[in-house]
């Protein structure tokens, strides 16, 4: 018997009466009891390991099976810290998931399933979440889309992205041990998920800023072809994918050998050191070096590098021939975000500015590609439904192309079936402004119910279906949701409502950053 909810509001904060729910799952290392909240009609597991500690001889490497739980029923109601990040936030022993969704109960039929990595730079984060959690509203959208969320945490910052060949020499370490928490957990979802009433053969990823850098990883991870596979749809609202480089590079080596110096690691055994110094040390190493390369050659120090192994193939090279994991993509990015990221002294900045601005950020570009800069992004021009005449909007503009844009409509465009590309453009459209409409409960999703209808709705519709109009909940007259490859549109989310716009100018912009990746690395 399924619930029988009478909504007494948009976000359906109701009274119910329901057939009891599964709320015990047994799962072959142990048994999660999880609750019930008739609030938010949700049933919820805040606290599942997916892998061991990552502690002692187990930092830097990739996650190693959980243990088995001998104590009876594990309470799965608790919350969990952050891995490592900031001054003193964070532990090591961090590597738990949390999930949630409607009230399911055993014989009925199995949902899709989301997994959402969070975002924050690659340098902080977590999955934790308090009720009613991140993604609820999209849940609630509409009762004709059921599915479960998950939300795994991963290591960050110099925990999850220390590279270097010391690393890549070392049997018993890994790099990008974040990227690889994030596949334990897409693993566990896959062997595991069905005891909670979700799907493994319908399992979408989704993130915002480096959550949406983790799904380009997870995309184009493996040369394009992990194997059992872990997901079919993925969604990057905003991927921050920064530059990256080979893991020995001059670049990146830099960044191992600054923080064994900063930990009084250096010399042959500088590893075994790092893997021995206390956690805020550490942390607070990682923090310095977060910070050193803000608003020049990269906006943050920490990122994913080209492993050979689980990050083969640069992602400019990955998507142009097709080495991804996704049957289904849409890409997002907002009006305005490169602007989060770039000089403020550019808001006043002169011609002499923004050429050394540009200088710094791509090092690398040769005198003709950054003259070719110059003439894509001319002092006085215009892009998308922008029009400019200041350096700080064109260097915005440079930042949201080679981090943000590009990397959502390349990893839309190279999904194997279907592929779709949108842009949020309600003003202020800064890094995370539309995250109010999908992430949590706020007054605006009651206010203004078009465009939380026609945004959440369709982020619904495309995790339920892998087709954002399939479940639509606007009318005839708004626009949906085009095929991007098919139409060479892109989908606008606008104050007043939605339209399909070309992306002709966009397309030529991000062809050209392909052509010069290998200068950037991109």
């Amino acid at each position: 018997m399924k619930p029988v909810i009478f909504l007494s509001s948009l976000l359906g904060l109701a009274e119910l009466v329901f057939s009891q729910p599964t709320l015990t799952a047994a799962l072959d290392y142990g048994t999660f009891a999880g609750s019930y909240s008739s609030k938010y009609n949700i049933s919820y597991w805040q606290r599942i390991p997916f892998a061991a500690p990552p502690v002692g001889q187990n930092r830097f490497r990739a996650p190693q099976p959980p243990a088995t739980l001998t104590n009876g029923t594990y309470n799965s109601t608790q919350p969990f810290d952050f891995c490592p990040q900031r001054t003193v936030n964070g532990t090591e022993d961090c590597l738990y998931l949390g999930l949630y969704g409607r009230p399911w109960t055993q014989g009925q039929p199995l949902r899709p399933v989301v997994v959402v990595f969070f975002g924050g730079g690659f340098i902080e984060g977590g999955g934790s979440f308090d009720l009613p959690p991140a993604g609820y509203p999209v849940l609630n959208a509409s009762n004709e889309n059921d599915f479960i969320f998950v939300y795994p945490n991963y290591r960050v910052n110099a925990f999850g992205f220390l590279p270097g060949k010391e690393i890549g020499q070392d049997a018993h370490s890994d790099l990008n041990p974040g990227l690889l928490d994030q596949q334990a957990s897409l693993q566990w979802t896959h062997r595991y998920i069905e005891a909670f009433g979700g799907d493994p053969k319908h399992v979408s990823i989704w993130g915002q800023s480096a959550g949406a850098g983790s799904v380009v990883a997870q995309v184009i991870a493996n040369g394009g072809n992990t194997k059992p596979k872990l997901f079919t749809k993925a969604l990057a609202s905003s991927p921050f994918w920064p530059k990256t480089y080979e893991y020995d590079a001059p670049q990146a080596q830099s960044i191992y050998d600054t923080l064994a110096k900063m930990t009084n690691c250096t010399g042959p055994q500088s590893l075994a050191c790092l893997k021995t110094v206390d956690v805020q040390t550490l942390r607070t190493a990682a923090l310095a070096i977060s910070a050193s390369h803000t608003y020049n050659t990269s906006s943050y120090t920490w990122a994913p590098v080209l492993d050979r192994s689980f990050l083969r193939t640069p992602l400019s090279q990955a998507t142009a021939k097709g080495l991804v994991n996704s049957d289904y993509g849409w890409g997002m990015y907002n009006l305005h975000e490169g602007e989060n990221f770039i000089l403020p002294a550019l808001q006043n900045g002169t011609t002499e500015i923004f050429d050394s601005w540009l200088r710094g950020y791509l090092p690398d570009l040769c005198e003709e590609d950054l003259k070719r800069v110059q003439q894509m992004y001319p002092a006085i021009g215009t892009a998308e439904e922008i029009s400019y005449n200041t350096s700080y909007v064109r260097a915005g503009l440079i930042f949201r192309d080679t981090v943000l844009a590009c990397p959502a409509l390349w990893i839309a465009r190279a999904s194997h079936k279907r592929s779709y590309v949108g842009e949020y453009t309600i003003d202020p459209a800064k890094h995370g402004s539309d995250t109010e409409w999908w992430n949590r409960v706020n007054a605006i999703q009651t206010t203004d119910p078009l465009i939380y209808k026609g945004y959440a709705g369709a982020f619904a519709s495309f995790f339920q279906t892998g087709d954002p109009n399939t479940h639509r909940l606007t009318n005839a007259s708004e626009s949906g949701v085009p095929e991007s490859r098919l139409t060479e549109e892109e989908f606008v989310i606008e104050a007043d409502g939605f339209a399909n716009v070309p992306t002709t100018q966009l397309q030529a912009r991000c062809d050209f950053w392909r052509s010069v990746a290998y200068e950037i690395p991109e």
